[in-house]
């Protein structure tokens, strides 16, 4: 397996109610490493930008809106196969579908306000970190 690069984001819901720590806390016992870590909120006009592929969507407006109500977490990981590994993490997309012990099952309201986000194959995952991690050497 390939050693890999995936972002991670710990949406505003999952920092409001202090999960940041719990959240890097299984990405780690999962066996992927933080490179970089940043907390800042979101404008408008790069939550935006960065959902960009869901513009046509009626969860568009809603979601812009929710991920820049407060502060953000966004991560760079590393590690063997690690898209996969963080989406398995996660858990599925619905927290009431996601698997016991996952990341989206234990903190996740529901499918917006559902903790964190991940990117979902290794080409999203080169554009969504460059998005976040401009011009930053990441180890």
């Amino acid at each position: 397996m390939a050693v890999e690069r995936t972002l991670a984001i710990v949406k505003p819901n999952a920092v409001a109610r202090n999960l940041t720590g719990a959240v890097v806390r299984q990405i780690e016992e999962g066996g992927l490493r933080v490179l970089a870590m940043r907390m800042f909120r979101l404008t408008e006009v790069q939550a935006r930008a960065f959902y960009d592929v869901h513009r046509a969507r009626p969860f568009f407006d809603p979601l812009v809106q929710f991920m820049t109500s407060g502060p953000v977490v966004v991560l760079a990981l590393e590690g063997e196969d690690a898209v996969r590994r963080w989406r398995e993490l996660m858990g599925a997309t619905d927290p009431a579908q996601a698997a016991p012990g996952t990341i989206r099952a234990l903190y996740g309201e529901n499918v917006q306000r559902n903790a964190v986000h991940g990117s979902d194959g290794p080409d999203t995952a080169g554009r969504e970190l460059a998005f976040f991690f401009p011009g930053c050497d990441l180890p």
